[in-house]
């Protein structure tokens, strides 16, 4: 017996394999093309062969999306996503772990809890897995989403992906440094590209530039996130261990410290990356304001593997009463 989210994937993967054959095209650009067609329930793709359109719907036939929940079609979306990637050997083309997602939607959730209505934008969305995750389990609230992306591959992947599963997110296809279209919102959760920005026009309006060469990406996605919260906001940033080890910490470090309260810092397991330079934290930030309260500790922890049932428990714990005292 096969689980629900076998049952969505492999008729994704099914369908997404003929079409990657008769269009000529990336299985990742299939996917998207699969996507399309089962939200709007026909074939969009009129090139198509008559042959080819019967294969197509006798698999799209085995699917009911209405039956399935959001998380179950969300991670038969993201399988698929991550088969395209592994094929394709673009850097960007990474997508959050999914128990980060699941761990960063329970914090989200703690944090927000007072909140009926919020907004929130994830302007490095990519396919839209780590956003999506967070409004699946954030399902209480009224919830103005917007996601951002420069790869306009990934930004369709993500229109389809939240279409599935029926959020309405506002999507944005530029580069995120350069000015949103968005106001400020009351929530960031971004897994941080990480690198080196091409871009040093756009890059010399912001105080975390490199005096010299390239700046770095991630410390600019900081600051154009800070820009765009309003005053009392939280920010749940994905960052690499190594974040304040470069040359330019520093002026990182005083930008947050004028700008923000750190509220938190969880390092996440290294059993989850190939390498241990890759190993990244969740850092959580509120931007300062009138009502915000500096934390008497910030919430300082070191997460054991997420299969370690009991470890995590105690972890939750400790983090739920962290909540109590501090929020």
């Amino acid at each position: 017996m096969s689980t629900n989210i076998e049952q969505i994937f492999s008729v994704i993967d099914s369908t997404a394999n003929l079409l990657q054959e008769d269009l000529a095209c990336s299985y990742l650009e299939a996917v998207a093309e699969t996507g399309e067609n089962i939200f709007h329930e026909t074939i969009l793709q009129e090139e198509l062969s008559e042959l080819s359109k019967k294969r197509l719907n006798k698999e799209y036939e085995k699917l009911i999306v209405q039956k399935y929940s959001n998380e179950e079609i969300r991670k038969a979306y993201q399988l698929a996503a991550l088969k395209g990637m592994r094929e394709s050997t673009q850097p960007n083309h990474q997508m959050t772990p999914d128990s980060v997602g699941v761990f960063v939607s329970y914090l989200v959730s703690k944090f927000m809890r007072n909140y009926e209505s919020f907004k929130v934008v994830d302007p490095a969305v990519g396919t839209g897995n780590l956003l999506t995750t967070v409004l699946n389990h954030t399902s209480d609230k009224q919830i103005t989403s917007f996601g951002v992306d420069v790869d306009d591959l990934l930004i369709k992947l993500a229109y389809v992906n939240a279409n599935l599963q029926q959020h309405p997110i506002q999507f944005f296809n530029q580069d995120s440094l350069e000015p949103l279209l968005i106001d400020p919102v009351d929530l960031v959760v971004c897994d941080l590209p990480i690198g080196y920005y091409p871009n040093d026009v756009v890059a010399d309006g912001y105080e975390l530039k490199s005096p010299e060469g390239h700046s770095y990406a991630h410390h600019l996605f900081i600051e154009q996130c800070m820009n765009y919260t309003k005053e009392g906001g939280y920010l749940f940033f994905l960052v690499p261990n190594n974040l304040f080890e470069s040359e330019l910490a520093p002026s990182l470090h005083k930008y947050l410290k004028e700008t923000s309260i750190i509220q938190g810092l969880l390092q996440l397991p290294l059993s989850l990356f190939q390498h241990e330079k890759h190993a990244k934290s969740i850092f959580i930030l509120q931007k300062k304001g009138a009502e915000v309260k500096v934390p008497k500790q910030a919430l300082l922890v070191d997460l054991p593997s997420f299969s370690k049932k009991e470890a995590i428990q105690g972890i939750i714990q400790r983090i739920d009463s962290w909540i109590k005292v501090e929020k």
